[in-house]
């Protein structure tokens, strides 16, 4: 696990009940958010379902290096349904998430690693506080996420 994940689940707490994702706090590792079998994406364009019962591929690397939006690109379904299927599956672990479909992920392996994505329908997006940043860490991310600020601003 990516430090200051790492230190946070073994000094600190491994996950919490409260915080901002509405479906429950911080998740513990290797813990699934409630919901994460059930949702129904909407643009989930693969013609092949989302098997979330399926076994995390941790050891393989997290495939995206930068957004990327399949709902306005054209699908090709030979080249982006394994990429969508690896982007929620591969190289990551799950920290939460806002509601059904919207999740909040840490990569664990490859060339993301150490920093935190946002996974919904449609989008895969890594984590930045303001606009001008590029991507944020899991440490950015949670005290963000406990305060409310960065994409849980509420002014």
């Amino acid at each position: 696990m990516p430090e200051p994940y790492r230190t946070f689940v073994a000094e600190v707490a491994n996950g919490t009940d409260d915080g901002p994702p509405d479906a429950g706090g911080l998740l513990a590792l290797g813990e699934n958010p409630q919901g994460w079998t059930e949702w129904e994406a909407e643009c989930w364009m693969s013609p092949h379902p989302f098997d979330a019962t399926a076994a995390r591929q941790f050891e393989d690397p997290f495939p995206l290096q930068e957004e990327w939006q399949w709902e306005y690109e054209y699908y090709d379904h030979s080249l982006h349904s394994p990429l969508l299927h690896q982007t929620y599956t591969h190289g990551s672990v799950l920290l939460g998430s806002d509601r059904p479909g919207e999740y909040w992920t840490l990569v664990v392996t490859g060339a993301q690693r150490g920093q935190v994505w946002w996974l919904r329908d449609g989008c895969a997006t890594p984590y930045a506080a303001t606009p001008s940043e590029h991507s944020g860490g899991f440490l950015r991310w949670v005290r963000d996420w406990h305060t409310r600020q960065g994409w849980w601003k509420t002014d």
